[in-house]
């Protein structure tokens, strides 16, 4: 089970653009650090309503989905000619598909997700996606890593998740996956502990290592 943004697509440069291009006239100033420390756990609802907290701003539910749709469309525009795909990462899906099932446990929006692996044609490899809104609680509860498991009808314990960040591995592990972590958004340091173990790129995921992390 993979993880998209991060893991698969070098798209929260994308996330944090459109978040600040969304909050700058509200006088959010939002940095590379302050989101990667934040903010990027969260799913597009919890994110607009954590920083809103934050920063003193009230924004009612309605608000919040038509801010939500205004950062798909810029989002959107912004994916219009780009392919933010990891090196490796088409292939690495690839070669994992050839040998079990595979499917994304994210918190993005499916559109969003199912936009980037169009362009692509990568999204045929995946057997499904858990996408943000499909499950009661999004990372870091286990609650996608569940419903993936439930969809893959298999115990979590037969799954790994391929994760970048803490609110992921989390999740994954209090569902009861093993888990393979990548640098991809954290140093090394941030994540060895949280994960069972830790690479530096998708070209390091192969069978035999997911076998062993599975064993």
């Amino acid at each position: 089970m993979f993880d998209f943004d991060g893991v698969l697509a070098d798209s929260e440069p994308l996330h944090l653009r459109s978040y600040q291009e969304i909050f700058g006239p509200h006088g959010v100033k939002l940095d590379q650090k302050m989101y990667c420390d934040r903010y990027l756990g969260f799913d597009d609802e919890g994110a607009f309503r954590q920083i809103a907290d934050d920063f003193g701003l009230i924004l009612a539910d309605e608000e919040i989905e038509l801010l939500m749709a205004e950062k798909t469309r810029r989002l959107e525009a912004l994916l219009s000619n780009v392919n933010v795909l990891y090196p490796g990462a088409a292939a690495c899906a690839r070669a994992l598909a050839a040998v079990w099932p595979i499917s994304i446990a994210s918190g993005a929006v499916r559109y969003e997700i199912e936009l980037m692996l169009r362009g692509t044609g990568l999204i045929d490899t995946f057997k499904f996606i858990v996408a943000a809104g499909e499950t009661d609680r999004t990372k870091p509860a286990p609650d996608p890593y569940l419903r993936a498991a439930e969809l893959h009808g298999v115990p979590p314990e037969a799954c790994v998740a391929i994760e970048d960040s803490r609110w992921g591995l989390e999740s994954a592990r209090t569902a009861g996956l093993r888990t393979i972590a990548i640098t991809h958004t954290y140093p090394r340091e941030e994540l060895t502990g949280a994960a069972d173990v830790v690479v530096e790129s998708l070209e390091e995921i192969t069978e035999d290592l997911v076998r062993r992390v599975g064993a």
